[in-house]
This record gives structure tokens, sequence and C-alpha cells, in this order.
């Protein structure tokens, strides 16, 4: 069996359904619970089965009454618990046939097959009128779809956020910076849009040939911190969690846990970072996203405000 990472789905012996959210998933899959059987759930599976969605703060209280046995940093499912993997690449098909936007988007992106995906909602079937569309690119190909997406939305084949729809972003996220600043570094990221009146998402995730990772465990809270440093590598920034290597006297890496904050600076650029210092061992680490609003934390590039000015 292919190794389960990011951005999968799996389903649990009980019918329940979680977004895989971390790549050290060997004894464990590391998710979050987003999918419950209900009879009185409001999306309903092409089997006519029926669900409830379930938030992040809800999930958590639901795996505490239910399946205590699960909670962790995020839920952790051993892999004797799962009944099936969903995957995005092995899926995209069927979901092309079903879905014209995301076909376009496929077209659109340009990549091989079995290099990219469509995860969320429609991977399980589950969608709604009102489903976003959560698109996902593997390994270096997600620079490919980037780039073809840009030329797209200057082409007028899709298009870029609205005005309306960036203060939907932002107000959603509730970020610890201000609304302009936000759109800046936003608009540069392009990784996501509107195709057919619908908002898109272009999530990275590491290709099967890269999936040694940083596992999701806690270090040693040393305590609150705001850096300013200089990215010298930039190249897991749009991962999750976002990975940041700065050049710093103390700090050695900023790791993003929202995606607020992924590709947030570029390699060579100076950051401010606002987190948590945790101790691993061999290195410290500055955390933002400790709290799934990220109160308090938040990274910036300097440079880029630099250049504005």
């Amino acid at each position: 069996m292919k190794a389960i990472r990011l951005r999968d789905f799996i389903e649990d012996k009980d019918g329940c359904l979680y977004a895989v959210s971390a790549y050290d998933n060997e004894k464990k899959a590391g998710c979050v619970l987003r999918y419950v059987p209900d009879d009185e759930g409001e999306r309903v599976s092409p089997e006519g089965v029926r669900y409830k969605k379930y938030d992040f703060e809800p999930a958590f209280e639901y795996i505490k009454k239910h399946k205590p046995e699960y909670l962790d940093v995020v839920h952790r499912v051993p892999l004797t618990d799962i009944k099936r993997v969903l995957k995005p690449e092995e899926e995209i098909e069927k979901i092309i046939a079903g879905d014209k936007r995301v076909l376009k988007l496929s077209e659109i992106f340009s990549v091989p097959k079995m290099t990219f995906g469509c995860t969320g909602s429609l991977l399980c079937g589950l969608e709604n009128e009102a489903s976003d569309i959560d698109m996902v690119v593997y390994g270096d190909y997600w620079f490919l779809a980037q780039k073809n997406l840009i030329k797209a939305v200057k082409a007028g084949e899709v298009d870029a956020l609205s005005d309306k729809m960036w203060e939907k972003v932002y107000y959603k996220r509730v970020p610890e910076i201000d609304y302009e600043t936000f759109v800046l570094h936003e608009m540069r990221k392009w990784n996501r849009g509107e195709i057919d009146g619908t908002y898109f998402d272009l999530l990275f995730t590491r290709g099967y040939d890269s999936l040694s990772s940083v596992a999701i465990k806690k270090g040693k809270v040393i305590g609150k911190k705001t850096v300013e440093a200089k990215v010298t590598d930039a190249s897991l920034s749009f991962d999750s969690p976002a990975v940041y290597v700065i050049e710093h006297p103390e700090i050695s890496k900023v790791l993003s846990f929202t995606h607020t904050y992924s590709g947030q600076a570029l390699s060579g650029e100076t950051i401010e970072a606002c987190g948590v210092v945790e101790d691993m061992g061999d290195e410290k680490w500055l955390i933002v996203g400790t709290t799934r609003e990220a109160k308090g934390e938040y990274i910036i590039s300097k440079t880029l405000l630099e250049e504005q000015k």
C-alpha cells in the first residue's frame, strides 16, 4: 500500500472520515476528523449515507468524547482502525468526470497524471453548492501548476479573487496583520482563485519520494518571541507545516501550522515572525499557529513591505 500522506482522507472502522494533516503516518495516521455518519446530517454521499461536517474545535470535542484514544496534537488513528484511504491523485479522474470546474483546473495546471488531485469534500463525495474546490499538486509539479495558473489568470481563463472574496478570506482567517498587509502577501502567492464563481485553493503536498518530514511533535516550550531574520530556504514554504530556514543566532527554523502564513516569504527575504519558541533538542524552532487562529502570532516579509514604500 502507498504511504498515507498529507491531504489524503481516511475512513475509520465506524465510517468517520478524517483529513490527513501529517506525513509521519507509519503507525498511526495524523489527521483531523471532518465527517461523521449522522442520520440528521446535511451532507449525503453518492451511496445515500448522511454525514455531519465537523469544524476544527467541535471535531476535537467529538474525539475527546467518543474516541479519546485518538487524541493527540492532531487525531491519531491506528492503521488497524483504518477501513480505507482516499487518495486525491487516484480519485481525480472520477471527480473530473462529474465536475467541469475541476476538469478546467486540471487542464490549466497541465501537470502529469498522478501528480495532482482534488481533496476535501469533493474527494469524499460530500460536496454541496457552497463547497470550495481544494486542488492538490505534488512535489515540484506544484510550482509548474502555479506558473500555469498565473498564465491562465492573466489570459482571463480563470479569475483572481475579487475584492469581496479577499475580504471574506481575511475575516475568515482573522490574522494578526492588517487587511492591506494580508492582501499584499497573498496576491503574490498565486495559490488560489475563482472558477465559475467558486473559490479554489492550489495546495502543496510532498511527492512519495520525499516524505521524510518534520513530524508533528511538540518540543519543550521556551516562551513567546519575535524574531527578525533572513530566510535562507523557503522551498517548503507552501507545505504544511510551512517551513522557513533562517539565519539567526538562536532559531534555526520558523514553522507555520496555519495556512495563512504559508508561502509568506521568499528565499533571501527578511522576515519578522512572532510565535512560540520550542526546544527540539538539537535546535530551536519558532512555531506560528500554536492555536487555531494563531492569536498574537504572525509572519511578514519586511522585504516585501519595504518594496511597496
